[in-house]
């Protein structure tokens, strides 16, 4: 990595891959730290890590203790003064545990050489080593090292992208690492295998998976120029001829793993660029038709940077190299002179024409084959489709659902959901490991299959076009295109298209009154540069969007409001609702306003809105009540209220339920009683909008741990619990039966809070239409509901949940305005929050509605 210079690097990190993590204490500064060599230039990026030996004692060592040696690629020599070394492990989210200050010089075009931990006693000494530090300890699967350019610890190193942090001279992530540049390095694979990860000629192009490969010439090299004595050549070890099929075998694992083989087949996919550095081959004639006793896959994956660029689509090859398991992808590593291009004809290899097997035996089948997906399939997950480019896909013709909104957790229904995901479950890839929110260069390249034009949302149903190959990789069973997806090759090479199923309004819930729900994505008018010390999240040109650590939840600045303003604006207007709530919306009392100064700036710009739109200017707000619940036992958001003054009138003030103890880490409850224009007291009715404690930041012990229905379940709870007297109360209050409980809930259909309120006889209204509100972890689900008591129900005439966000990818919100080099934005309403709304019909005529025949 050379961040100086302006080049940066990210990638994405390894999913589902157990790591083991080497832990110890940094080095006091004064044991290793010294005066800086006057003779030497001050520190550049000229230094890179060249070498790394992770394996030092362990079973078939050749050297006792690990090391890293570093390489300076300057034509001066530099010192090491004020820089560091540091690890951290495959899956460390803090700061680095092992810090080595340096100290001293590295010779032009040289070499400098730290000594880290030892795991046995196997091996030789290595060349005396420059600096020698037990705090170098290194996992041999897995981790980061990282070459800093200071002596402390690097507080807040980033994971996945590494972009910008001017603190990091160069990086070295290997194996599962969540912490890389561009993408991992190949690592050992364990203490067993006595290799090194070596950089070539001391060239660095920021991406680690290719500027470092694995080597049993492990060569440990000194500032003296005093390397390891000569290693002798590993005998070669003999190559057995075999097909692809016996190099599977019928299990996850290969029964000639650690072996070295040869094995010939026509190419099905290569992958040039992109990451993965390699290519696919088929036993010729295989594919097409599955025989009944089809036991062993016949493709398999050929990781070879060096060779990757000879061959082609089609072609026919002889590979020799070593069969490996590479974190449950079975491949063959071929150096330069293993590949053999054969003139000799051979059967094409034919498509296997399957629906998507539904265990992972029956996938590890048709690991590595070409396959044209048989069936139907759904969009179940696209968010990471903005960063990763690929798409979560479900078999059949629904997304996947969360098991709690089908099941109790732990019942037959709730177990046999999750069954019914893990088996539905795939995805689609683009062929590549690029992270396009990641490096300056990464963030100029077009989405894969995301456009304006086409947008692929949950639910979307996926019609195949083209072939693709059956991968597995980063935990996940995968679909890759023959290719890597671009922008520019998307015709030919995309391999599924998506219906756009957007609608521009809701379905007609009838009735003479609607009520809405919506959560405004945390609508803040004190944006984050009137406030001191608030940093921000920056687009690809280093502009501001959104406010960080700071009290401001919102926008950064008032053209990144403006850009969320005019969504939420789009989305409520469309909705056409008389009365509704709003969730996350800023409390402005917090920054020493008026409570009610955001609620009142986006109402006007609701009816501008309407204006511009040639409509009357309806809405208002319901004012906060005077009697509020202490600053301090507020939140920086709450709920409101806005509606139609055409349509309701208020009765009396609103009233905030104040209970310090169930609602001490939520929202309290808002009520307000609303009742038709016009109406007589038969048409009263009550909303309360709410907001429980979220599933998040889960304490690890007690009651309010996740067991299995999130963070805070016994919380929220004992707000619902709460919610239902405080409801009971309002009815008295107000003189009616009507009840609806509105809002976000955090809470699935069948978790223990919406059992609560469920039990006490609200009816759930979103339950009635199919739908979900939200979309976590590649499933759906509501969060958001609106509860009728039974009077309120009888009442009722429709509902719906319009998936105007949650299905939408987050590549359009206002957040990630100018992320990439296509413009998703648009001041339309999709994408306006990450939560759907939902609006419910109510049949209340007045005496003058019936007069006319209105219903």
């Amino acid at each position: 990595m050379t961040s100086k210079s302006g080049k940066t690097a990210t990638g994405r990190s390894v999913l589902g891959a157990a790591v083991a993590a080497g832990l110890f204490a940094a080095t006091p500064l004064a044991a290793l730290f010294a005066p800086p060599a006057s003779a030497a230039e001050p520190a550049d990026t000229a230094v890179v890590i060249n070498e790394a030996y992770v394996n030092g004692g362990s079973r078939n060592a050749p050297y006792t203790h690990k090391f890293v040696e570093l390489f300076n690629t300057t034509d001066s020599p530099v010192t090491l003064d004020g820089m560091s070394l540091q690890y951290r492990s495959a899956t460390g989210i803090k700061n680095p545990n092992g810090v080595v200050p340096l100290r001293g010089t590295i010779p032009a075009n040289g070499y400098f050489l730290v000594e880290g931990g030892s795991n046995a006693d196997n091996g030789v000494a290595l060349p005396e080593p420059d600096i020698s530090s037990g705090a170098l300890n290194p996992a041999g699967a897995s981790g980061t090292i990282v070459l800093a350019d200071q002596p402390e610890t690097l507080d807040g190193l980033a994971t996945g992208s590494v972009t910008d942090d001017r603190r990091v001279l160069d990086l070295l992530g290997y194996g599962s690492s969540n912490t890389f540049e561009t993408a991992a390095a190949r690592s050992p694979g364990g203490t067993a295998n006595p290799l090194s990860m070596n950089r070539t000629g001391g060239v660095d192009t920021n991406d680690n998976s290719a500027d470092f490969t694995l080597s049993d010439q492990v060569t440990p090299t000194n500032s003296g120029g005093t390397g390891a004595e000569p290693q002798p050549e590993p005998e070669p070890r003999p190559a057995e001829e075999r097909t692809i099929a016996e190099i599977q075998g019928t299990s996850d694992v290969s029964p000639l793993a650690g072996k070295n083989v040869t094995t010939r087949g026509i190419v099905t996919a290569v992958y040039p660029e992109g990451g993965f550095n390699g290519y696919y081959i088929q036993t010729p004639g295989t594919g097409g038709d599955i025989a009944e006793g089809h036991a062993a896959s016949h493709g398999i994956f050929v990781f070879s940077s060096a060779t990757v660029d000879e061959v082609a689509l089609g072609d026919h090859v002889e590979v020799t190299g070593g069969v490996s398991e590479y974190y449950g992808l079975t491949e063959l590593t071929v150096e330069e002179d293993g590949l053999v291009l054969l003139d000799e004809p051979a059967e094409q290899v034919k498509p296997a024409a399957i629906e998507w097997p539904a265990s992972d035996g029956e996938r590890e089948k048709f690991e590595g084959m070409l396959l044209d997906p048989q069936g139907s399939f759904t969009v179940t997950d696209n968010y990471s489709l903005n960063q990763y480019g690929e798409i979560g896909l479900a078999a059949g013709d629904q997304p996947l659902v969360q098991p709690t909104a089908v099941g109790a957790y732990g019942s037959d229904e709730f177990w046999a959901e999750t069954e019914k995901n893990a088996a539905h479950s795939v995805t689609l890839d683009d062929g590549a490991s690029t992270n396009y929110l990641g490096s300056d260069a990464n963030k100029d390249i077009p989405l894969p299959y995301l456009t304006p034009e086409t947008p692929v949302r949950v639910g979307s149903p996926a019609s195949f076009d083209t072939n693709v190959v059956l991968d597995y990789r980063f935990g996940l069973w995968r679909f890759q295109p023959l290719t890597q997806l671009t922008a520019a090759n998307s015709e030919t090479v995309q391999p599924a298209s998506f219906s756009n199923t957007r609608t521009q309004t809701p379905e007609d819930v009838g009735g003479n009154v609607k009520i809405a729900s919506f959560n405004v994505l945390n609508y803040f008018t004190t944006t984050g540069d009137q406030l001191d010390g608030c940093k921000a999240y920056t687009d690809r040109d280093g502009n501001p969007v959104t406010a960080r650590n700071c009290d401001a939840r919102g926008a950064y600045d008032a053209e990144n409001m403006e850009r969320q303003e005019a969504k939420i604006v789009a989305a409520i207007n469309a909705l056409d609702a008389d009365v509704v709530a709003l969730e996350e919306i800023e409390n402005s009392a917090q920054f020493g306003k008026d409570r009610d100064d955001a609620l009142a700036t986006l109402t006007a710009a609701l009816n501008e809105g309407l204006a511009a739109a040639g409509e009357d200017a309806a809405w208002d707000y319901v004012r906060s009540p005077e009697e509020l619940p202490e600053l301090e036992d507020e939140d920086f958001i709450r709920t409101a209220f806005i509606y139609k003054r055409d349509a309701v009138q208020t009765i009396g003030d609103s009233v905030i339920h104040n209970d310090t103890d169930a609602f001490a880490n939520a929202r309290k409850p808002l009520a307000q009683t609303f009742k038709v224009k016009h109406g007589g007291a038969d048409t009263k009715f009550i909303v309360v909008a709410n907001h429980f404690k979220s599933k998040g930041s889960a304490p690890s012990s007690g009651e309010n741990a996740d067991h299995g229905q999130g963070a805070w379940n016994a919380a929220r709870t004992e707000q619902a619990a709460s919610l239902v007297d405080f409801a009971e109360s309002m009815q008295e209050r107000s003189s009616t039966e009507k009840v609806y409980l509105t809002g976000d809930f955090n809470s699935y259909a069948q978790e223990d809070p919406i059992r609560v309120l469920t039990e006490a006889g609200y009816i759930d209204q979103g339950g009635k239409t199919g739908e979900h509100s939200y979309n976590f972890d590649g499933m759906v689900g509501s969060l958001d509901y609106i509860f009728a008591s039974p009077a309120a129900d009888a009442v009722v005439e429709g509902a719906d949940i319009w998936n105007i966000n949650s299905v939408e990818s987050i590549a359009l919100e206002y957040s990630r305005h100018n992320y990439n080099v296509t413009d998703f934005y648009a001041p339309d309403m999709f994408r306006a929050s990450d939560h759907d709304p939902i609006v419910v019909g109510l049949d209340l005529p007045t005496a003058r509605d019936k007069a006319h025949g209105k219903r």
